[in-house]
């Protein structure tokens, strides 16, 4: 205990308070003034002040230092919808229209209050700048995969019960690893093999569709940029993915995440080829948006989106997380299940959320180099507890499904910590 706490002193000295200003985010404009690629986390998917926090530092980086594009892992075609109407395209009447489908799964990640103003913002900022410095809005994700699990899933419901169980429950698991190594280290979804077959099939036909409604929609013809070389990659990604992860081999979580890797170089490539600089702002779950080496699921082969950046960009890769102590988040019970407001917290005892919660602080940031720079590198040997609650919680087994060890300063360039937090509001569903 003594150890930790002068952990928790180390990182209340060099902890700096968020104030509710724009000076806020001066200390992280330093760290991203040379970067390529800013990719910034969020504990949970379902917290108004991450999203809000996201959204802030997002538009000073696009505003302040050039940013060209927000990507997300969000499956390209529900972004793209967002993309077009912030270009001035597509037949979306206003914001609201133009976020993804009420009916989806799950829908409150991008149809919420706080995505909606940023949505809103973004398009008001571009309109009357020329086409080629108009800043977009792109999915980095799968081809459709939401969709994609629902067809599945239905499919099972019909033909095999239990193997839809079980389905659901690795789909749940695979959304963000933040379950045990051992119930997600196979990558496989152990299916009765007689509908193995059957699956991939329907998944590689359901690409071939979306490829021909792209191709018949003119996609390539009304951009600026060359999207029709993004699009290809990711169609072409998601049924290489599809094959590998219902064949049941081992690391298709690691597939997803090259995959999101390489469709982000496709996209600063893309932009390379125009005015703007390659500059992208990457919304992610911390689970993937941290340095997997960092953690004890890099110790067992599982890659992150932000690992492979920083392996791929060097220091041109920012690398933040947000983490909170307690507070209420917007969750699902199960894969499928209509989402409800649910008290998380508080952070276990001995997790790296408890000592930020210790510091006092309430709201403030925290970057490593300053850490590292207060010679108190040496204190952080050992990993905490660090939580991630994807679109499923599941309070009753807390520990084992949104916990794992990780060493943060080193898995983040910088930290933010709101320690009291509350749900975002879906604009798709009542609670």
């Amino acid at each position: 205990m003594a150890h930790d706490d002068s952990i928790v002193q180390a990182i209340a000295e060099q902890s700096r308070a968020l104030a509710g200003t724009r000076a806020d985010f001066d200390p992280l404009l330093e760290l991203t003034a040379d970067a390529t690629a800013v990719v910034i986390g969020e504990g949970t998917h379902g917290t108004h002040e991450f999203c809000q926090l996201r959204a802030e530092l997002t538009e000073r980086l696009i505003v302040e230092q050039g940013f060209a594009a927000v990507a997300t892992v969000a499956d390209f075609g529900d972004a793209y919808r967002v993309h077009r109407y912030v270009m001035g395209r597509g037949r979306a009447a206003d914001a609201e229209a133009a976020l993804p489908d009420a009916r989806a799964f799950p829908a409150w990640m991008w149809r919420n209050a706080d995505v909606l103003e940023f949505v809103k913002w973004l398009r008001a900022f571009n309109d009357g700048r020329p086409p080629e410095r108009k800043v977009g809005f792109l999915g980095l994700d799968l081809y459709g995969l939401h969709a994609s699990i629902d067809a599945v899933l239905h499919h099972l419901s019909g033909t095999d019960g239990s193997a839809a169980e079980r389905a659901r429950a690795h789909y749940a698991c695979f959304e963000h690893v933040h379950d045990s190594a051992s119930n997600i280290g196979s990558g496989g979804l152990e299916l009765a093999a007689e509908h193995e077959r059957g699956l991939v099939a329907e998944l590689v036909r359901l690409q071939a569709l979306r490829a021909e409604q792209w191709a018949r929609d003119g996609l390539a013809a009304e951009e600026t940029w060359s999207l029709a070389r993004y699009t290809a990659l990711v169609a072409r990604r998601a049924e290489e993915y599809y094959r590998s992860l219902l064949g049941g081999r081992a690391h298709a979580r690691n597939r997803r995440q090259k995959h999101l890797a390489d469709t982000l170089d496709a996209l600063l490539a893309t932009l390379e080829s125009g005015t703007a600089p390659a500059k992208v702002v990457v919304w992610a779950h911390n689970a993937q948006a941290g340095d997997a080496r960092a953690t004890e699921l890099g110790s067992v082969g599982q890659w992150s989106l932000g690992q492979l950046a920083r392996m791929r960009y060097g220091k041109r890769a920012v690398l933040m997380g947000q983490s909170t102590f307690s507070g209420t988040v917007t969750i699902a019970s199960e894969w499928g299940a209509p989402p409800h407001r649910e008290l998380a917290g508080p952070a276990l005892p001995g997790s790296y959320e408890e000592l930020l919660h210790r510091t006092g602080l309430g709201s403030f940031l925290l970057r490593s180099r300053d850490l590292v720079a207060g010679s108190v590198d040496q204190l952080f040997e050992k990993r905490f507890l660090q939580r991630a609650i994807g679109v499923v919680y599941r309070p009753e087994t807390e520990r084992r499904s949104h916990y794992f060890y990780a060493d943060s300063h080193r898995q983040f360039d910088a930290v933010l910590h709101s320690d009291e937090t509350r749900a975002v509001e879906p604009l798709c569903a009542a609670l």
